[in-house]
């Protein structure tokens, strides 16, 4: 096939798009690199450096050979920050994705996935299915879940093919692939940027949440699992024309085990400080993934977290810069 990878330059859309190249696939990478990062993407893809407002280069990118697919990684993903700027996460995440849905469906492109959230959710005692209720605690969430109700739309009027994975967490690397946001703002690696020296210590955001240890439940899915379950979809795709999943390991960790385990894995002490909670955070969000395993014989293999952490650290203590 050949696929379009929007935030192919990015720790997700990477891996997905390497992935991709291994297994045949023509691969053309669109990134703005305003997140991404230029040695991120794999040799062997066409990079085009725009953004998706860019109506002229999207238009060309998609006209300029025929596409079977677009897998759409590119967006803002700080759940918090978008609580502080909530236009500029509208203006990227959802309307940016509704100019890549038409600019898509007018250059025939007939399949779509979409890397979407399980912000969507709201948050809940019990495993998330597909079923949960919907309730996003961000605009972050809130972005993703209108992109999702526009494909729905497009797949009704446009027959558009379209699969939304709702994940858990990326987290974990990949040989020579890792974790390297600016600023970065998820917990892995702040945890494994104090083992390295690069900051005196990491917060804990909340400590009075409804929870065991007060802190806030995450599920956390390695990014090779994410990257499996993405092509499963698309593959999918070519005989059912609406897919939404739930991912995660199914494993529900505290910011305090993570922390701990952290500190197993690196063998420093890692302080860590107590700070009020942030808006926009939810006290659990747990995944049951049992409805992509059913339907599409999906397993994550990497779902113990000292695992996790101990991949994310071999990537980091060679790459403390990241892709700098």
């Amino acid at each position: 096939m050949n696929i379009l990878v929007t935030g192919g330059a990015g720790y997700i859309g990477s891996a997905t798009a390497e992935a991709l190249l291994k297994a045949g696939h023509s691969v053309t990478v669109y990134d703005s690199l305003i997140t991404g990062h230029r040695a991120a993407v794999p040799e062997g893809a066409t990079f085009v450096q725009a953004d998706l407002s860019d109506s002229h280069t999207l238009a060309e990118a998609l006209t300029r050979s025929k596409f079977d697919a677009v897998m759409h990684f590119a967006a803002f993903i700080e759940a918090g920050e978008s609580m502080k700027d909530p236009g500029r996460f509208y203006h990227n995440n959802f309307t940016n994705a509704l100019a890549l849905m038409e600019t898509a469906v007018r250059a025939g492109v007939k399949r779509f996935v979409l890397s979407s959230t399980a912000a969507v959710f709201a948050s809940s005692d019990d495993p998330l299915t597909e079923d949960s209720p919907l309730g996003p605690t961000n605009v972050y969430g809130h972005t993703k879940l209108m992109v999702e109700q526009a494909l729905e739309w497009y797949r009704q009027i446009h027959g558009l093919h379209f699969a939304a994975l709702r994940y858990f967490n990326a987290c974990g690397a990949l040989p020579g692939r890792g974790e390297a946001h600016q600023p970065e703002s998820h917990l892995i690696p702040l945890v494994l940027q104090v083992s390295l020296g690069l900051r005196e210590s990491v917060g804990i955001y909340g400590t009075d949440y409804p929870t065991p240890d007060g802190t806030c439940i995450r599920d956390y899915i390695h990014i090779a699992d994410l990257v499996s379950a993405h092509i499963l979809a698309l593959e999918a795709l070519q005989e059912r024309d609406q897919l939404i999943y739930n991912l995660g390991s199914g494993n529900g960790y505290s910011v305090r085990e993570v922390i701990e385990t952290a500190r197993q894995v690196t063998g420093h002490r890692i302080p860590a400080k107590e700070l009020p909670r942030r808006p926009g955070d939810s006290a659990r969000l747990v995944a049951s993934s049992e409805k992509i395993k059913r339907e599409l014989g999906w397993r994550p293999k990497h779902d113990n977290l000292y695992e996790i952490i101990s991949s994310a650290w071999a990537w980091h203590k060679w790459h403390p810069k990241g892709y700098e």
